[in-house]
This record gives structure tokens, sequence and C-alpha cells, in this order.
């Protein structure tokens, strides 16, 4: 069965929307080159961050927190540099119940630094923190995969979230629901129960 032209231009636009916007090479170059200078400028509020218990060969994981948004910038300390950075950050499209229990991930890494695990490292370490994901509107197709693939040692949902409502669609769904502006995915941290997760958000399971 063919398909309508008007039916292809709507759902390119859908596509468009769903695909994260990735900077030019030169200016992810430019934002890191700022960021690691922070990260060791006395006086700056980026200068001299712990680092988390993190076991990666020559990375630090340094951590801030501000605001309910959790920062971790990962350091080359064997060249000087910084390999990229990790914001578990909070969504507007949630309202303060689900703000408590859910954070969005977003991620910049230098391209020698990208599929080397350490996006994987980082969201490990949150969700054995016994906290939750929510993916954002739009997503790469490499954090998509990296959603699915972690989906072997943690439970992953999806839900309809709109009007500050979540409901839960299932553990599958089609691809045109999965394609829906409004269809997001939850990752459940470890030990959390889908039940306790629907309580606390108020979230709609019928």
């Amino acid at each position: 069965m063919s398909l309508s032209i008007p039916y292809l231009l709507w759902l390119s636009r859908v596509m468009a929307l769903r695909i994260d916007v990735q900077l030019p090479l030169s200016e992810l170059k430019k934002e890191l080159e700022a960021l690691y200078r922070r990260l060791h400028q006395p006086g700056d509020i980026l200068f001299d961050l712990p680092c988390l218990d993190i076991q990666f060969p020559d990375l630090a994981f340094r951590y801030r927190e501000a605001d309910g948004e959790h920062y971790v910038y990962v350091e080359d300390r064997k060249n000087g540099c910084l390999a990229g950075y990790t914001v578990f950050n909070r969504l507007i499209e949630l309202n303060r119940r689900q703000d408590k229990y859910l954070r969005a991930t977003h991620s910049k890494y230098a391209p020698a630094y990208q599929r080397k695990g350490i996006a994987s490292t980082l969201y490990r370490w949150w969700l054995d923190g016994g906290n939750c994901l929510i993916s954002g509107a739009r997503q790469s197709a490499g954090a998509y995969g990296l959603w699915h693939s972690l989906s072997e040692d943690y439970a992953l949902i999806y839900v309809d979230l709109r009007s500050k409502t979540l409901r839960f669609l299932g553990r599958e769904v089609s691809p045109h629901v999965r394609e829906d502006l409004h269809t997001r995915m939850i990752m459940l941290g470890k030990d959390v129960a889908l039940e306790t997760l629907a309580t606390h958000t108020e979230m709609i399971m019928r």
C-alpha cells in the first residue's frame, strides 16, 4: 500500500522533531574547552569540584548539583582536557510531584570519547542509586540505542506525557505510538517497583 504525500510530509516532520540537535564540532570544542578552563579557575563555581567514586581509566567524574539538576563533568586527566559532560536535568513538562522522582539526561562528548561506555557508566551510576530516568521529546539514535541496551538490566516502560499527566502505555508499544511526541520512555532505577513509582507520580495505570 502506497503512502500519501501529506502523510509522508507529516512523518518527516515528526521524525525531525524526535532527532536531537547536535552542535557543530567547532562549537562543541569551544564549549568543552571553556568548561575545562572553569574547572581549573580558582574562584569559579566549577573550580575543584568533588569526584564521584567511578572507576574509569584516566577519567575523573566531577560532580555538581544545582537547583535539583545534577552535572557530571568528565575530565581526561592524562590529556588535560574535558571529554564531555552529562546533565540529569529537570523537565518543564512534569509537575512538582513527578519532578521529585524523574530526571532526563543531556550529554555532550567530544567525538574521541563517544562510544566508549562513558554515558552508559553514568546512567548506571544514576540508576543504581535508585533514581529513575525519563526521555525527552528529542533523542539521538545513539541515546535511543543506549536506553534499550540498558533495558536488559533495568525496567523500561513507555508513558504518555501531556498536560503534566503521566499515563502508562506498557512495556512495549507500536512504532506509531513510539514516534508520537507525547510518548516518552521511563527507566526505573534499581529496586524501584513500577507500582511505587506510579503512586509517587500519580501515574494513570488503566
